[in-house]
């Protein structure tokens, strides 16, 4: 079929070097002895991004002339059906394949599934079942009505012709060494056959052997009353009723108590069987202990009903002890009990009758064979009962009564002797006992440390107004005019000080000033003045000479960080210097930029955000600004007053809240700020997702991410970042200069075809044999 190429879709003719008006088609100028026509059952379908398959019929005829299609109309193309290749399902993913084949030399059907291959009655070919599928929605598609000698099918994907004029008898000569490898395949396989045949003899033998002594034994394996018995197992004994596997020898240790005799929870897995049965098949299979009429374990029977009886007075002593609690203990007659074990006592008397149950029955280590899971499940159920045993909660770490009356009550001296019927080993203490001497110290201790620590912190504050409140702080980008020297100290060292003064309740108090997480090993300053004005003004804080006297006199001071300014009478203010003292030390400092660097090409789960750009609208900075990392000032205050514990949770998950982090080099340990509340929070916009990504991830594998999130496909993906276009699918992300909280703009190509309308396509053009170029 002609296709006409105008308008946007114009041809572009290389000698005019200009599009012009064309025509596109397939000229068929010769054609082979075996014609194989594609029906394009399978399309890939562009909304979705996934492939799909085409369920309409087509119809196609047994006579094919190819004539009318030809250039050259003097050849003989007329072709005769030989193969359908049937796809049976609705999806492309799934679904199972069958082939019509004709014989050419006897003109019949044979029908290939799989292993399985079926002649059709007749000469004519028989679609039959392969068109019966599930529909894919309750509409059905009726099938058309066809002529003599055509075929409609919804199925099929492929047909295979053969020019009629071809000889219909061919002799083929397999060649010898062919037929050398038939002959010796064939020879193995009657070996086998043979092999397979035997054993089958030798295993109906052995089965009639079992089948006799089964029909035996069946008839005395009950025990009749007065006559001694056996206890074997009940699995085991369904295994040698079983006649296709013989059994393994007798295995009773898993009904075993911690006596060594049989468990009575054990007996509903056990059968009772006669004396004489069992003597045989023990004689025969092998295996123990036996357990006769003896073996049951009368200790353990006396242990079950004593646990039974607990419980069974259980419900009857909670109600007596919750009548006895509401009477007031008057004198000394009580004792003290702690609320949270008055208040789950009964599910801690039921939980510990349990346990006592469940060691009774596990006793002996060997129930299912599985010995080591079981010490650990004991294991863990004993931290678990060490944890809730019952009036521990009152008990102070130095074993003694706890100083705080509103965790503990008093009780009556009836309802606690209830209590030690099921807690005999809780700890006592009558109403008369003193609490711990120890803690009552430690809690004076407490308070006049608090106190100490509240007066510290006002003192400190009031000492240091403009260390606690930015707005008084100097600047670098604006050096003040009265003084020509400002010191340094570390931000963290700030932060921390303003938690104990915020908090001197719960916070510990700052002793050092710790400046020399802001130098390297060698002694040198880690950071220039220019990078302190821009990108590091975030770890330091600068101090005024008067507030830094004070500093000395409050806090232990290890290195004094100093910046001067030198600067001569009437000269250019360009001509301004500013020196460190220490100095720089230009090879940390180097060091310390390329590991900052490497850290933004290394990282792992990292966040970045895909903005989709609609309409070929451009979204820059100043049209946008929530897309710019950074953030403005007013924010940064806004995180500066918030309380304690309230810092940026983008930041604490990005560095897992730690304070300090050294960074090895060769020459070097730098130390990197981590523990400072920065806003570099990004804020979506509509039409923008996040995504967790790599450094190591390739761009392909972002593209597959992007399309489940825009439902997008990959090849419709145009990707840039910064003007840069990312279009290498084999890159990595780090490699492309992508890194955490990056904004990567999306345009996505409109598709220019619907296959999605295929099916109404393919069923308006009808039945017929022709493919679509």
């Amino acid at each position: 079929q002609e296709e006409k190429l105008e308008g946007d879709n114009r041809y572009f003719c290389e000698t005019c070097q200009s599009k012009q008006n064309a025509t596109r088609k397939i000229r068929l100028l010769s054609l082979p002895c075996t014609l194989n026509l594609q029906l394009m059952r399978f399309v890939f379908d562009r909304q979705t991004g996934h492939k799909k398959k085409l369920n309409t019929y087509i119809g196609f005829s047994e006579l094919l002339d190819m004539e009318p299609f030809m250039e050259q109309k003097n050849g003989v193309y007329v072709y005769e059906l030989s193969a359908v290749l049937i796809h049976r399902g609705v999806s492309a993913y799934s679904g199972h394949y069958i082939a019509h084949v004709k014989d050419p030399q006897t003109g019949e059907w044979y029908k290939f599934n799989d292993e399985d291959i079926e002649k059709m009655e007749g000469k004519k070919l028989q679609l039959g079942i392969e068109e019966d599928l599930a529909e894919p929605s309750k509409t059905q598609t009726r099938k058309p009505k066809c002529g003599k000698g055509t075929h409609c099918s919804r199925n099929a994907y492929m047909l295979v012709y053969r020019l009629q004029t071809r000889e219909k008898s061919l002799t083929v000569e397999v060649p010898a060494f062919l037929q050398e490898l038939v002959e010796r395949d064939n020879c193995k396989f009657e070996e086998w056959c043979n092999e397979m045949a035997e054993m089958r003899k030798q295993s109906v033998a052995r089965g009639k052997i079992k089948h006799e002594e089964v029909k035996e034994l069946y008839k005395r394996l009950p025990a009749e009353a007065g006559s001694p018995y056996d206890f074997i197992s009940l699995e085991w004994l369904q295994k040698w009723l079983d006649e296709s596997t013989p059994p393994k020898p007798i295995d009773n240790t898993a009904c075993l108590c911690s006596h060594g005799k049989l468990h009575p929870d054990k007996i509903p897995i056990m059968k009772r069987i006669s004396e004489y049965v069992a003597d045989f098949f023990y004689r025969r299979y092998g295996g123990g202990p036996r357990l006769n009429v003896k073996a049951l374990c009368k200790d353990c029977v006396v242990e079950r009903c004593r646990i039974l009886r607990l419980k069974n007075q259980l419900n009857e002593d909670y109600k007596t002890v919750t009548n006895l609690l509401k009477i007031t203990v008057k004198g000394n007659d009580g004792f003290w009990v702690g609320k949270a074990s008055l208040r789950s006592w009964r599910q801690l008397a039921l939980e510990q009758l349990n346990e006592q149950d469940e060691d009774a029955e596990h006793s002996n280590g060997k129930m299912n064979g599985n010995t080591q899971n079981k010490d650990e499940s004991n294991e863990e159920k004993r931290e678990e009962e060490e944890e809730l045993n019952f009036n521990e909660d009152i008990v102070c770490p130095h074993g003694d009564l706890c100083i705080s009356e509103n965790e503990r009550r008093v009780v009556s001296k009836e309802a606690w002797e209830k209590l030690k019927q099921y807690f005999p080993k809780a700890p006592e203490f009558p109403n008369s006992k003193e609490c711990c001497s120890q803690c009552k110290i430690l809690e004076r201790e407490g308070e006049e440390n608090e106190a100490l620590h509240k007066m510290m912190a006002s003192e400190q504050k009031t000492s240091l107004q403009n260390l606690f409140h930015d707005k008084c702080r100097p600047c670098l980008g604006s050096w003040p005019e009265e003084t020509d020297e400002l010191y340094i100290v570390s931000q963290f060292f700030v932060e921390e000080w303003r938690k104990f003064v915020r908090r001197p309740t719960r916070c510990s108090p700052v002793s050092s000033v710790g400046n020399s997480a802001l130098l390297c090993p060698h002694g040198g300053l880690m950071f220039t003045y220019a990078s302190m004005t821009k990108e590091d003004s975030k770890l330091i804080a600068l101090i005024w000479p008067s507030e830094w006297e004070r500093i000395q006199k409050l806090f232990v001071v290890d290195h004094v960080i100093k910046i001067t300014r030198r600067q001569a009478a009437g000269a250019d203010p360009e001509s301004t210097l500013y020196v460190s003292e220490p100095q720089l030390c230009p090879e940390c400092r180097e060091g310390l930029l390329c590991q900052q660097q490497r850290d933004l090409r290394e990282y792992t789960q990292a966040t970045i955000y895909i903005h989709k750009v609609v309409d070929n609208k451009k979204v820059m900075k100043d049209a946008a600004p929530e897309l710019n990392v950074s953030s403005s000032e007013a924010e940064e205050e806004r995180e500066e007053n918030k309380p304690e514990g309230e810092q940026d949770p983008d930041f604490n998950q990005a560095n897992g809240g730690a304070k300090r982090q050294k960074v090895s080099h060769q020459n070097y340990v730098t130390y990197q700020k981590q523990g400072i509340r920065r806003s570099t929070r990004h804020r979506k916009v509509r039409g923008e997702k996040a995504l967790l990504v790599s450094a190591n991830q390739t761009l392909k594998e972002l593209k597959i991410q992007i399309m489940h999130a825009f439902s997008v496909a990959p090849f419709d993906q145009n990707l840039s970042i910064e003007g840069k276009i990312l279009s290498d699918d084999t890159a990595t992300l780090g490699s492309l200069g992508v890194i955490p909280e990056s904004v990567i703009l999306l345009k996505a190509d409109e598709p220019i075809a619907d296959y999605a309308a295929m099916d109404d396509v393919m069923q308006g053009e009808g039945p017929g044999p022709g493919v679509r170029g």
